[in-house]
């Protein structure tokens, strides 16, 4: 028998749980659909969002043919022969899941095929597709980015299971707690589904009370091998970059080392902790995020095996360093004023000013050129005046930051609360 979110899996964008922006009333994705005028896709959003769901919804609703490869398991000659039926077809549809993973001549070989307009393609990925897709083919394919489903998305997909699957129905159960199976679930809405279930088909019983500790309990007791095509694939990322975070070497080689041993994407890994070297580390110590970027290159020339020694030295560096989220937090704080102030006007004295007729506007009039000053600084205004004297950074509380802040504040003291 097919898994409940398999059963579950809606066949109709009405009954599609979120992405209201790419498929609600007058949206662009559904407008295409409803006109059977689709473009090749690409499909980026966390696992679990719909990706599958909803190429499979366009399938349906256009009725075309539809053929579905993994990226995981196919290769050249899948997407071949996938090819060659095509051309005996009209308005056939490839899906290719996880397709960050085909490389470069993997995704070669669907250039001629999407450009002849023999395929339309839909690929789904939890990856940026800017990084793990050719720039030849995603040029022909339009990007539409899934969110994360929200908490009432997911209740409403849990009451939905229990109301109408045949086999759920069986049963009497009491949705009490749905707390530990959304965080369990990490918003992935297939998992959600299949946590469900097993919560409810491991219980013995034909009248279940689902609470917090029975899904917890239920979830502790599952074997926990590292799947890179499953849920044990985010599970383990997190726990390394939490490792990581929390300054564990000794957890954080553990988790590179379940990576390791499952056949992990090399590349995957290395590009998590180049983001982390920024995020979480920062100008507590920019060594972090060098050697990070030299690991990320490293592992790309090299591959398996001998990558897991380049990892590992980065992750114990990286574990151990000192660690700021100081950058991280400032532009966020910065990205916030954005969105509340709108377009503010750039201050004349440092705009740009290089026509005759914008000098005459006072373009860059009165700019003092910071290193014909003592100490190679003088005071003047860079901020728009609205949010003049707003501080977006502040130094997080570590030896390198606090020279950062020891600097600002003999520059801005009269400015900045530093």
């Amino acid at each position: 028998m097919a898994p409940l979110s398999e059963r579950m899996r809606p066949t109709a964008l009405e009954d599609l749980a979120g992405q209201q922006h790419l498929v609600g009333k007058e949206s662009i994705l559904r407008t295409a659909i409803e006109n059977s005028n689709i473009p090749s896709m690409i499909f980026w959003g966390p696992p679990g969002s719909g990706k599958t769901t909803i190429a499979n919804i366009i399938a349906h609703t256009l009725n075309v043919p539809f053929h579905q490869l993994s990226a995981i398991s196919s290769g050249v000659k899948d997407v071949r022969e996938v090819i060659e039926t095509a051309k005996q077809e009209h308005n056939a549809i490839l899906f290719i899941d996880e397709i960050h993973r085909f490389n470069k001549g993997q995704q070669d070989a669907l250039l001629g095929a999407v450009e002849k307009g023999i395929i339309t393609l839909i690929g789904a990925t939890t990856e940026n597709p800017s990084f793990e897709v050719i720039s030849a083919l995603l040029s022909r394919c339009q990007v539409y980015v899934l969110k994360p489903l929200d908490e009432n998305d997911l209740v409403h997909l849990l009451q939905n299971a229990i109301e109408k699957d045949e086999v759920l129905k069986k049963y009497k159960i009491d949705l009490k707690e749905t707390t530990a199976l959304i965080n369990i679930s990490g918003g992935d809405a297939r998992k959600l589904l299949n946590l469900l279930e097993l919560v409810v088909t491991s219980s013995g019983k034909k009248e279940i009370i689902v609470t917090n500790d029975l899904v917890m309990n239920v979830a502790q007791k599952r074997i926990a091998l590292y799947d890179k095509q499953g849920e044990q694939h985010y599970d383990i990322i997190s726990a390394f970059i939490k490792s990581l975070r929390g300054s564990d070497p000794n957890a954080a080689v553990y988790w590179l080392a379940r990576m390791i041993e499952g056949g992990e994407d090399v590349k995957f890994i290395a590009r998590r902790m180049l983001i982390l070297a920024s995020e979480d580390i920062g100008n507590a110590n920019p060594n972090a995020l060098l050697l990070a970027n030299a690991t990320f290159d490293a592992v790309n020339k090299i591959g398996w095996p001998e990558s897991q020694l380049i990892l590992s030295q980065c992750a114990i560096y990286l574990a151990s360093s000192a660690k700021s989220n100081a950058a991280t937090v400032a532009i966020g704080v910065a990205s916030s004023a954005v969105k509340q102030h709108g377009d503010l006007s750039v201050p004349l004295h440092i705009r740009n000013a290089p026509t005759r007729l914008m000098k005459d506007l006072d373009y860059g009039k009165d700019y003092k050129y910071s290193h014909s000053y003592e100490g190679n600084f003088e005071d003047q205004e860079y901020l728009p005046k609205e949010i003049s004297g707003t501080k977006f950074f502040e130094p997080g509380k570590n030896p390198r930051e606090e020279e950062l802040r020891k600097y600002l504040k003999s520059k801005w003291k009269d400015k900045y609360d530093y």
